[in-house]
């Protein structure tokens, strides 16, 4: 009897020993597996740096990433980088065209591009370095002008003369006190004659149109006057000069004029309606060169510009009283 409980007791236990097992089982391997959405559009499997891809290629690891160099590294510098911050040199910034960098240095675009050998002047690009002197200048010169000074002129006394005889008297009668026992008159200090004698600060300036100034000079703002006017009232040449731009290529200057006057100044006229004149016309002081406009600009005005060696300066103080 005691033989048979123990049998039924090892029977029972198995049993149960096979139902975990099948409910484990069950558990481990659902008939179902949950479906697997991807969310990323087009996302690919991250690729190891250095290994295939499915491609072929080589994957690259990402410009200044911790795990390899920029993907440019190998690019060379910008054409003349070796004279980046030299005087007589200019820079080329983000936005830049041949035309600002012309205004920003007082020279004519189109020197620029024959001085820098610029096959394309549209294709400039940011970092170059651009000569922005004659070649026949020295760069380091270029920037500093003597100031010129008043030429003295040393000239001696007038001698003084014998006085005439008087009453007659005979003309061998001997003269007054000789001028040779008078002392010689001291020379006065002089200076060589001035290089910069009828330098390019010597220009006649007049106002380029009749209007009211809107808005006076502000170097960290408009870097000159707004004049105001009416549609088609005429702007006029401020000085004698060459014009070096005529066009609308320079944003938020609309229809622009550029006049060079020497090699020290050049002065600017926007927004206009009509441009009167060409590149490389000569214009006379008072000389109608455009009609007043509002192009890239909220209102009718002329946007005035004066700038010495491409540094925009106030114009109120060069222009004559009204």
């Amino acid at each position: 009897m005691k033989e048979l409980l123990q049998r039924m007791l090892h029977g029972r236990a198995c049993v149960g020993a096979v139902l975990c097992a099948a409910v484990l089982a069950g558990c481990a391997v659902p008939r179902n597996r949950a479906p697997v959405e991807d969310r990323a559009v087009g996302a690919r499997p991250a690729a190891t740096p250095g290994a295939p891809t499915a491609a072929g290629a080589v994957a690259t690891p990402a410009p200044g990433s911790v795990a390899g160099a920029p993907a440019d590294a190998t690019k060379p510098p910008p054409p003349g980088s070796e004279n980046a911050g030299k005087p007589g040199y200019y820079t080329v910034k983000p936005g830049d065209t041949m035309i600002r960098v012309g205004l920003e240095t007082g020279q004519n675009w189109k020197d620029i591009a024959r001085w820098n050998n610029l096959e394309n002047p549209n294709l400039v690009e940011v970092g170059q370095v651009l000569r922005v002197v004659p070649p026949d200048v020295d760069p380091r010169q270029a920037s500093t002008r003597p100031v010129a000074t008043a030429r003295v002129e040393a000239r001696p006394l007038d001698a003084p003369r014998a006085a005439p005889p008087a009453n007659g008297a005979a003309a061998s009668a001997p003269a007054a006190a000789p001028t040779a026992a008078l002392p010689p008159p001291t020379p006065i200090a002089t200076q060589p004659p001035a290089a910069a004698r009828g330098s390019d600060d010597d220009i006649a300036w007049a106002w380029p149109a009749g209007g009211s100034v809107l808005k006076p000079f502000d170097d960290a703002g408009s870097k000159g006057l707004a004049i105001a006017g009416r549609s088609g009232d005429p702007v006029l040449a401020a000085a004698d000069g060459r014009v070096v731009y005529a066009g609308s290529g320079l944003r938020g200057y609309g229809n622009l004029v550029i006049v060079k006057h020497n090699a020290t100044y050049l002065t600017a006229y926007a927004h206009n309606q009509t441009l009167l004149v060409k590149e490389d016309q000569n214009v006379r002081r008072g000389q109608k060169i455009a009609e007043m406009g509002s192009t890239d600009a909220e209102r009718v005005q002329l946007h005035f510009e004066i700038r010495k060696q491409g540094k925009p300066v106030d114009p109120a103080k060069l222009l004559p009283q009204r």
